[in-house]
C-alpha cells in the first residue's frame, strides 16, 4: 500500500534579508504523527529563499522515510504554493533554482501543495522561530523532540538540527562603544487627501491624488516641526504628488532640495486601488482573508506586502551607505514606514499592519556603523493636532 505523508514547513528571516532560518515536519496522513523533523539556521536570506529552503527539508525528510509516498504539501506562503503548483511565473533566479530543486524531490504526479493560513502552520513556524532564537543567543541546537509537544511532535520524531556559528550579541543602542554619530531617519507620512479622509485603498498603481487642504496645512506644520529640530542634511521623498506635495512643503523650510526614491512608493494595490475596505471585502471576499492572513498574497494586479518590504528595505540600506550620520529626511507612505520600523523591531510581517501611522506624523529610527538600530519616536502628530482641535 502506498503511504501518504503531509509535509508541514516554513521560513523566516529577521530583517528580509536578514538572519533566516526553515523548519519542517512529515506526518503521517492517517494518525497525523509527525515521523521526522527538521530545522537549520542558513545565515543571512530572505523570507522566500528560508521558505524554499523549509520546502526542500521537508521534502528530502518525506523522500527519506519512503520515496514512493504520495505527499501533500501544505504551506502558509502563497507565493509557494502558486509557483510549485505552476500557476505563477518564477522570475527570481535565485527561487528559480531552489524550486527546480524542490521539484527534483517529488514529480508532479505525487505530490500536492495546499495553502493554509498562519495559524494552522504553528509546528514548522515554531521550529524556524527555535532555531533563531538559539542562533541570537549563542545557545547549543540541541532542541529535544518532545520541547515541540506542544504543537504536535510526539516522542518518536527525529530531529536533525544544522548549527550556524552563533553571532556575536548586539549591543544595546547608546550603550555599546563609540561608534560616531548614528544616522538619523526622520520618517514623515504625506498629509491627507480625499482618498485618506474617505478610508479608500490609494496605491502606487491607481489614482495619483494631490494634497487637500487640509494636507496641505498638515504639511507646513510638520515642516515648521521638523525646522524646530534642528533641520535636516537630506530630503528624500516618494515620486507620487501627495509625497511630492508634503516634501516641497519641508524644501521650503529646511532649505534643502528633494531627492526621489521610486522604492519609497505606496503598495500597488491593483484593482482595489480607490476602494473602500468594504467594497473590497464584498468584492473579493476570499482574497481579502488569504490576503490578511499572508504577506505573501498580492491584491489582483497589485503587490504583496513581501514584495513590498524587500524594495523599501534595499532602499533603506541604500541610503544608510550613502550617507553614514547624516540627518535624513524621508517623505513616504503608511506600508514604507510600518516596514521601516517592523525591520527595526525585527517585527514579523505578519505584525506591522498593527502600526498606525497618522498622516503628517513623525516617525524617528536611528541606525550605527555597527548595523544597531533603534526606535527613537513613532507617530508624532503634536504638531498639527491644533487643526484637529479646530476642525479644520
Amino acid at each position: 500500500m502506498t503511504r501518504r505523508f503531509v509535509i508541514e514547513a516554513d521560513g523566516g528571516s529577521r530583517g528580509n534579508p536578514g538572519p533566516a532560518a526553515y523548519g519542517a515536519l512529515v506526518r503521517d496522513a492517517e494518525t497525523g504523527d509527525v515521523l521526522a523533523e527538521r530545522a537549520a539556521t542558513i545565515g543571512v536570506a530572505t523570507n522566500n529563499v528560508a521558505e524554499y529552503r523549509g520546502l526542500i527539508a521537508g521534502l528530502r525528510a518525506a523522500r527519506d522515510l519512503d520515496r514512493d509516498a504520495v505527499l501533500d504539501v501544505r504551506l502558509d506562503s502563497k507565493l509557494l504554493v502558486e509557483q510549485m503548483s505552476g500557476r505563477w511565473k518564477m522570475k527570481n533566479p535565485d527561487l528559480r533554482s531552489l524550486a527546480i530543486a524542490a521539484r527534483d524531490l517529488a514529480p508532479s504526479g505525487r505530490v500536492t501543495y495546499t495553502w493554509i493560513p498562519r495559524e494552522k502552520n504553528k509546528a514548522a513556524d515554531a521550529l524556524v522561530n527555535g532555531a533563531l532564537d538559539a542562533a541570537e543567543s549563542g545557545r547549543p541546537f540541541d532542541i529535544q523532540a518532545d520541547d515541540f509537544n506542544s504543537v504536535g511532535a510526539g516522542p518518536d520524531a527525529q530531529l536533525t538540527f544544522e548549527q550556524q556559528p552563533p553571532r556575536p550579541t548586539p549591543a544595546i543602542p547608546g550603550w555599546g562603544p563609540d561608534l560616531g554619530p548614528a544616522t538619523t531617519m526622520q520618517f514623515v507620512r504625506h498629509g491627507v487627501t480625499a482618498h485618506t479622509v474617505d478610508r479608500r485603498f490609494s496605491g502606487s498603481g491607481g489614482a495619483d491624488l494631490d494634497l487637500s487642504d487640509v494636507g496641505r496645512a498638515q504639511a507646513a506644520a510638520v515642516a515648521q516641526e521638523l525646522r524646530r529640530r534642528g533641520g535636516a542634511d537630506l530630503l528624500i521623498s516618494s515620486p507620487m504628488r501627495r509625497t511630492l506635495a508634503t516634501a516641497a512643503s519641508v524644501a521650503s523650510e529646511l532649505g534643502l532640495a528633494v531627492q526621489t526614491a521610486a522604492d519609497l512608493r505606496e503598495c500597488a494595490f491593483g484593482e482595489w486601488d480607490g476602494l473602500t475596505f468594504a467594497e473590497v471585502a464584498i468584492g473579493w471576499p476570499q482574497l481579502m482573508r488569504e490576503w490578511l492572513n499572508s504577506p505573501d498574497v498580492s491584491p489582483p494586479g497589485g503587490e504583496s506586502l513581501r514584495s513590498v518590504a524587500a524594495r523599501v528595505n534595499a532602499a533603506i540600506t541604500r541610503l544608510l551607505a550613502e550617507a553614514p550620520g547624516a540627518r535624513l529626511v524621508i517623505v513616504t507612505h503608511v506600508t514604507p514606514i510600518r516596514v521601516a520600523v517592523g525591520s527595526v523591531l525585527d517585527a514579523p510581517l505578519s505584525a506591522i499592519t498593527r502600526l498606525e501611522i497618522p498622516p503628517a506624523s513623525i516617525t524617528t529610527l536611528a541606525s550605527w556603523s555597527d548595523g544597531n538600530k533603534s526606535l527613537r519616536g513613532f507617530g508624532d502628530i503634536a504638531h498639527w493636532s491644533e487643526l484637529v482641535r479646530r476642525g479644520s
